[in-house]
């Protein structure tokens, strides 16, 4: 049996609440069929100007690519180098549908324009950036439609304009997420964070002014704009129950992260903290945030909650690779909805309702998270906070 059978064989147990793993209304299927291993995977220590492995020597059913390609690593991966580093700015007409879906900091963006538009931007800004594949975490066949979680290092200089500034000339050191859906060589939706906050802090660019500016523009979309998934705080007197108990005794990686997900951010059970993670764990966090250990973890997690008292969260989708005896790989994006009534990352309560997103890669050893990647759209969180323009809610 080849590993693309073996893959196919395999199809994730259902979530104990029969929720989809995508959200109602995206493009996406609702279950993925998921790698039951790690060998199509990113290389280590591997050089994103040659192909993931031998040219020709295609690992993976990949119907209607292009032949070059080796895999669906291999192919998000190389894409970006193409895209970005090669500055060849016009593939994206190969490589995504005309009527592409993309999500980002500032809200939803429709056709294949808007992206050429702000990838030149971007190149422009930071001509000489490096982006460096960290990890990519996937899902699908190609019947079906891939999806994947790519983390990327991008490392460059600011020596071009931008929205926020002349160039400083200061040097660029970051990491961003972006999980597609693809088929048939065309991404044809996108949710990505680019560490917005991060950026800026490294350049030395007043991170509060730009959010207050970003917030105030007529590009801003407000919170009835957004479109986002009912989240799941209960309030009016009933009570957020906790998550229900697995259907079986077999460890199952996409029932635990939902029921962490729901009893931290929608329970307040910081405890499931110490359920689910390794004492040693390594954790990432939005604007270059770094901690080692469950306590840095639940930290994160008291501040969010401290800060919107009433937040709510959705795990809007979830998929992995791997097995209980080599480890799981995990990419979750969820969303939620808060009012800023609290004393915790961001100062004095303004008493507005915000709605963040986020993409975390969970990474687990022996049924522990022992490393997490997590974003959120933390400067977009800024902007819907500090925003001075009256009547926009």
């Amino acid at each position: 049996m080849t590993a693309t059978e073996e893959g196919r064989e395999h199809q994730g147990p259902a979530p104990a609440d029969s929720r989809p793993s995508s959200p109602p209304g995206t493009m996406a299927p609702g279950r993925r069929t998921m790698p039951r291993d790690h060998r199509i995977s990113l290389t280590p220590g591997y050089g994103v100007d040659a192909p993931n492995v031998t040219p020709g020597e295609r690992r993976q059913s990949l119907r209607g690519f292009e032949d070059t390609y080796t895999d669906i690593v291999d192919y998000i991966v190389r894409i970006t180098h193409r895209i970005w580093e090669d500055q060849d700015v016009g593939y994206i007409y190969d490589t995504y549908s005309p009527g592409c879906r993309l999500y980002d900091d500032s809200g939803v963006h429709y056709g294949v324009e808007q992206l050429v538009h702000g990838t030149m931007q971007s190149i422009n800004a930071f001509p000489d950036c490096r982006h460096y594949a960290d990890d990519v975490i996937w899902a699908g066949t190609d019947e079906e439609g891939f999806v994947t979680s790519h983390r990327a290092i991008n490392i460059g200089h600011h020596t071009g304009p931008w929205r926020w500034s002349e160039p400083t000339g200061r040097k660029l050191d970051t990491w961003v997420i972006a999980n597609c859906v693809v088929r048939e060589n065309e991404i044809y939706e996108e949710w990505v964070l680019y560490n917005t906050a991060a950026k800026l802090q490294q350049l030395g660019i007043d991170v509060l002014a730009a959010a207050r500016d970003y917030g105030n523009s007529l590009a801003f979309p407000t919170l009835s704009e957004r479109p986002f998934a009912e989240v799941d705080r209960i309030e009016g007197g009933r009570k957020p129950l906790p998550y229900p108990e697995a259907p079986s005794a077999d460890f199952d990686v996409e029932h635990e992260v939902r029921r962490l997900f729901h009893d931290v951010y929608n329970r307040r059970d910081l405890s499931a903290v110490d359920r689910l993670y390794a004492e040693t764990v390594r954790w990432h966090g939005t604007t270059n945030r770094t901690g080692q250990g469950r306590s840095d973890v639940r930290g994160m997690a008291r501040n969010l909650l401290a800060t919107f008292p009433d937040l709510g969260v959705r795990v809007d989708e979830v998929y992995w690779m791997g097995n209980e005896a080599d480890g799981f790989s995990v990419s979750v994006r969820w969303s939620g909805a808060g009012t800023h009534r609290g004393y915790g990352l961001y100062g004095e309560p303004t008493g507005r309702r915000v709605h963040l997103w986020g993409i975390s890669q969970l990474y687990f050893a022996q049924e522990r998270i022992v490393e997490e990647w997590s974003l959120f759209n933390e400067f977009d969180v800024l902007a819907q906070l500090l925003r001075d323009e009256p009547g926009r809610a």
